[in-house]
């Protein structure tokens, strides 16, 4: 039996996430939702989700000293980071007037310009809300038996640009070319939401829940 734990940084509901990791987890596997700093060291997977902004969650996580349970649990078991939790793996947010993040990741997260065009010459929506290409740029894990290109769902005002590219894992474009997945040691990252992303979505997850923290 494995513990994964969902990281609730108070930002949105997390019930269809644990709803599709409890679909897709063995029979023995207890997936639980929590602020419990205690639950998390208790962890053998960690995944950080939400929607919402940075400055909101970054203060939950300290008024419930997540931060100290987090660092202990960053490089020695899988995580999984999606949407807001790949920015707060970052070094810095334009978000909420400017905010530093967790830093683990050399990234910044910038907000889309109001005047993209995509490739037909259209202004590009803020947010970036829907089905979108994930185009690979390396191997992982997390990635058997899905293809580059294949469409996950995205809803975001915000994106990455890393500045250590080794660490991106796959890109897709709304206006600007952007980090949709990242990768470094045990950590993983998704800018889209595999929950919502179909049967794509459920394999990447499933991946994840067999994955061992290595690349």
């Amino acid at each position: 039996m494995q513990r994964v734990a969902i990281v609730d940084p108070g930002t949105g509901n997390l019930h269809s996430l644990a709803r599709v990791l409890r679909h897709v987890a063995g029979d023995g596997d207890r997936v639980e939702v929590t602020d419990s700093a205690k639950q998390l060291r208790a962890a053998d997977r960690v995944v950080f989700p939400g929607q919402g902004a940075i400055g909101k969650c970054l203060s939950r996580l300290r008024e419930r000293g997540l931060f100290e349970a987090l660092d202990e649990c960053l490089g020695d078991r899988p995580f999984l980071g999606i949407c807001l939790g790949m920015h707060v793996l970052m070094q810095h947010s334009e978000e909420d007037g400017g905010t530093p993040a967790l830093g683990l990741l050399a990234g910044r997260v910038r907000r889309f310009p109001a005047a993209a065009r995509d490739e037909a010459g259209l202004v590009c929506k803020v947010p970036h809300m829907g089905w979108n290409r994930v185009q690979f740029r390396a191997e992982h894990p997390l990635l058997r038996g899905l293809r580059s290109g294949a469409y996950f769902y995205f809803v975001h005002s915000y994106y990455v640009e890393m500045e250590d590219q080794t660490a991106t894992r796959g890109v897709s474009r709304h206006g600007v070319e952007f980090t949709s997945m990242a990768a470094r040691g045990s950590l993983f990252a998704t800018q889209f939401h595999p929950e919502k992303s179909q049967r794509d979505g459920m394999t990447l997850l499933r991946n994840f829940l067999a994955w061992d923290g290595s690349d």
